[in-house]
């Protein structure tokens, strides 16, 4: 078979002018083997014109193909396209029978069998241009068609699809039609499930996940309705048009290459959201976040659906927006009671630490784009925009339209544009005309600063003192778009030497053309405080010096987050010493309470600070720094009043252990003292990291995995024996990854992340040139995810030297590069770059 060909946008906008597709009827047989499944496909659809024309599969073995009862040679097959050539205006239907392989790589029909119980499950995952792995397609978003699925299943296995299904015995399974949507959001999820329904507003709720989580799946099952209860109902407050589909299920699944996927009425989720070990509020927060969002994609997504995938923003962006926002807007709890701890704090906290952070990333790499871009050619270019573009900028600056817009005439516009567009296909353009129609304000001229362009504006303050010893304030912007911003002014709490004490906050849209008067000058002046704009702030030295001492004495936990992510900011850029940072962490977390902001800083500063921006001759003192503020943090949350606290620094002191002793006894106990037990989460954290230090072995991680012979079991240990500092144990994990091509998705991450460690450069060593010299074989092999995986996870990101970024610039210059490899490499090597740089600025 001849290579696979990529659609582009051309081909699609010459096939959505000829076609109209009208439905598929897909009949799949799940029992024909461990390998394969079996595929036959009606599709009826309408041509407008005379013309050829293709349609896209991926054949184990084409069968047959017939169109209009003319059989079709399975030899023309090219690639993925079959040729459907002298097409006449009018009425045609195709008939398709194949053979289709499983996938374990997350993309297609992906087939798992769990090590707890031996059961086998099935599920697609579809997006962006997979659907030609499981039926044959005319493979473009803007061709909608209603879907009638039956399916042939194992007894006993429960069949879930995008609508109601069916049991119609012998273990045919039935959905029911579909209304008009699009080709990557069919979906289908085949096994013995653990399943608990409930109901809602008339409307059908479903939680689905493997046996072995059924009891993990149980304890949550409460707060996982409620969640989806409120934002269901808190939408519905939002949006004019109702829910589009018949029912609402909710399958977490495994080995899921995202954190969810939004098909229409059968979300699929990452199943690490299942939590089988102690997880913060925080991360109750964020998983609630990630509901919000996929169901906000029903509306803004699978009702309304891009035409092409340049304004891929406008599913992402949009449903990171609401996702964050409704997630704060659902209903707290009544006077007296208890939060419930998904509900957390302010959300945008989170994003800010969490999710911001990525979006600035991105928009600072050579590989960064336009939110929405001019034009994406085709569709592996796509798929390389789903990123911190996307999600996190694109959603930053949704909330800066909204701040500036007014949520009355936002929303507006989102209802004009849902009516306009609902079972149909829409694009920047179109939904630029719906917000224009509900208010006098330029969006057009707004997107074109905000969409069309690249790059992350820096803001700075100057401030001059009068004669009467009042300031004004002047911003300084480096960019072109407009900013509408709060400025945030503080004074020192004269009965506390730590704590600021906040004026009335002042609105400034940028750019200003005067002065804008303060009043006496502040202890602190803030750029942005509140967070409603993308841009880089800086300090004035007052404010400067105020930070050192009185950070964590900020009264908001956003207005923390706005300065802590300035400090990231600016170690970034090469003005701020890394151990600067450090030390502020050191000084300010022992103080802090919000989860989100911990475990943000602390994870900056392990991972990228300590790792890659000090030399190696600094990084014992520093992860001495981060062992202390751990240990002040475990102290600080002895009287188990912070259980979410102590958890993130009992994880971070795992992480940063310079020695055996203290984690080892933990592990041999089964606890830290005061707590937590250790679940096995913890218990594979510690032995990954006697891994890394040469204190434990085989024997020991292979008795671990008897005692959690878990799916997740089985990536804590194959991440342990990567990490052991012995050599037979680093070639047989390079072999995993790199020859045999045996591992999962999941496993072969789990093996990347553990076989390079800053401890063991000198053993690693001649595996950078090998790793340059290899991956662009084993991407070309294995497909996007997980080449996408080797250029992230498989990085030799802890050499942070000159041969590293000479070697990886040298494989660039290759033209056989796969696209999601190329660019992975693209954004790996900006940050060693960047990483070097750093250092180069000077760590103290």
């Amino acid at each position: 078979m001849s290579c696979m060909s990529v659609l582009t946008r051309d081909e699609a906008q010459t096939r959505a002018k000829l076609l109209d597709v009208r439905r598929y009827t897909i009949d799949l047989d799940l029992t024909s083997g461990d390998d394969t499944f079996d595929t036959r496909t009606v599709i009826r659809f309408t041509a407008r014109t005379d013309a050829d024309t293709f349609v896209e599969l991926i054949p184990a073995e084409l069968r047959s193909a017939t169109l209009d009862g003319h059989p079709l040679d399975p030899a023309t097959l090219a690639g993925n396209r079959l040729p459907l050539t002298g097409l006449t205006a009018g009425d045609h239907e195709l008939h398709i029978d194949a053979a289709m392989r499983y996938s374990r790589t997350g993309e297609g029909m992906h087939r798992f069998t769990d090590p707890t119980d031996g059961e086998t499950y099935l599920y697609t995952q579809l997006f962006l241009d997979d659907v030609q792995r499981v039926f044959p397609a005319f493979d473009q978003p803007d061709l909608k068609a209603v879907f009638d699925l039956t399916v042939t299943a194992p007894e006993g296995w429960t069949v879930l699809a995008n609508s109601r299904t069916e049991h119609l015995g012998h273990g045919r399974w039935q959905a029911a039609p579909t209304p008009l949507i699009s080709t990557y959001l069919v979906a289908v999820a085949a096994g013995p499930w653990h399943t608990v329904r409930t109901e809602h507003r008339g409307l059908p709720f479903g939680l689905h996940c493997r046996r072995s989580l059924a009891p993990h799946l149980d304890a949550d099952t409460d707060e996982l309705f409620d969640i989806t209860r409120q934002c269901y109902d808190r939408y519905h407050e939002k949006f004019e048009e109702p829910y589009p589909f018949d029912s609402y299920d909710q399958a977490f699944v495994p080995e899921f290459n995202a954190g969810a996927m939004e098909n229409p009425g059968l979300v699929t989720f990452r199943d690490e959201f299942v939590f089988r070990s102690a997880v913060t509020d925080t991360e109750r927060q964020t998983r609630a976040m990630v509901i919000a969002h996929e169901m906000a994609h029903m509306w803004f997504g699978d009702l309304v659906t891009l035409r092409w995938w340049d304004d891929i923003w406008l599913n992402e962006s949009f449903a990171e927006y609401m996702g964050y926002q409704t997630l704060n807007e659902v209903s707290p709890a009544a006077p007296g009671e208890q939060p419930p701890r998904w509900r957390g704090t302010n959300t945008w906290t989170d994003f800010g630490v969490a999710r911001k952070a990525w979006g600035y990333d991105a928009d600072q790499r050579p590989s960064t784009h336009p939110v929405a871009p001019d034009a994406v050619d085709d569709t592996a270019a796509a798929l390389l925009n789903f990123d911190g573009i996307s999600y996190a900028k694109g959603a930053s600056a949704l909330r800066q339209l909204v701040a500036w817009l007014g949520e009355k005439d936002f929303l507006a516009g989102v209802n004009t544009h849902i009516t306009r567009h609902r079972f149909g296909n829409a694009a920047l353009a179109d939904f630029l005309d719906s917000l224009a129609s509900a208010t006098d304000r330029d969006v057009h001229a707004w997107a074109d600063a905000w969409l069309r362009t690249t790059g992350v504006d820096t803001l700075t303050p100057t401030l001059t003192t009068g004669d009467d010893h009042t300031q004004t304030l002047t911003v300084t912007r480096t960019g072109h778009r407009p900013h509408h911003i709060t400025i945030g002014r503080y004074d020192h709490d004269l009965t506390d030497d730590r704590r600021l004490v906040p004026r009335t906050p002042l609105a400034l849209d940028l750019p200003h053309p005067t002065p804008q008067p303060l009043g006496k000058p502040p202890a602190l002046l803030l750029l942005n405080d509140g967070d409603l704009t993308y841009a880089k702030i800086r300090f004035d030295p007052r404010s400067t010096a105020t930070l050192r001492t009185r950070l964590s004495g900020l009264p908001d936990p956003l207005t923390r987050a706005v300065v802590w992510n300035a400090l990231r900011d600016a170690v970034r850029d090469g003005e701020l010493p890394p151990t600067t940072y450090l030390d502020t962490a050191r000084d300010h977390l022992p103080h802090e309470t919000d989860l989100a902001l911990v475990q943000g800083v602390l994870a900056f500063a392990t991972g990228h600070i300590t790792d890659r921006y000090l030399t190696p001759e600094q990084r014992p003192t520093a992860v001495a720094t981060l062992t202390a503020l751990c240990r002040a943090l475990i102290r600080r949350t002895e009287d188990g009043d912070h259980p979410g606290l102590r958890l993130i620094a009992v994880r971070h002191f795992i992480d940063v252990a310079a020695h055996p002793d203290t984690i080892a006894a933990w592990l041999t106990d089964g606890t830290v003292p005061g707590g937590p037990e250790l679940d096995p989460e913890l218990r594979w954290r510690v032995l990954a990291r006697l891994a890394v230090l040469g204190a434990t072995d085989a024997a020991a991680i292979d008795a671990e995995l008897a005692r959690d012979p878990s799916a997740t079991g089985q990536e804590g240990a194959a991440r342990c024996h990567a990490a052991l500092p012995d050599a037979d144990a680093k070639q047989r994990a390079w072999d995993a990854m790199f020859t045999t091509d045996a591992l999962s998705n999941y496993l072969f991450t789990a093996t990347a992340r553990g076989f390079w460690q800053p401890e063991q450069a000198d053993l690693v060593r001649g595996y950078v040139p090998r790793y340059y010299k290899e991956v662009p074989a084993l991407a070309a092999r294995r497909g996007p995810a997980i080449a996408a995986a080797a250029g992230r996870w498989g990085f030799p990101a802890h050499a942070v030297d000159g041969e590293n970024l000479r070697l990886g610039e040298k494989c660039l210059r290759k033209a056989d590069l796969t696209p999601a490899l190329r660019r992975k490499l693209v954004d790996e090597l900006d940050d060693l770059a960047r990483a070097l740089r750093v250092r180069d600025a000077g760590g103290e």
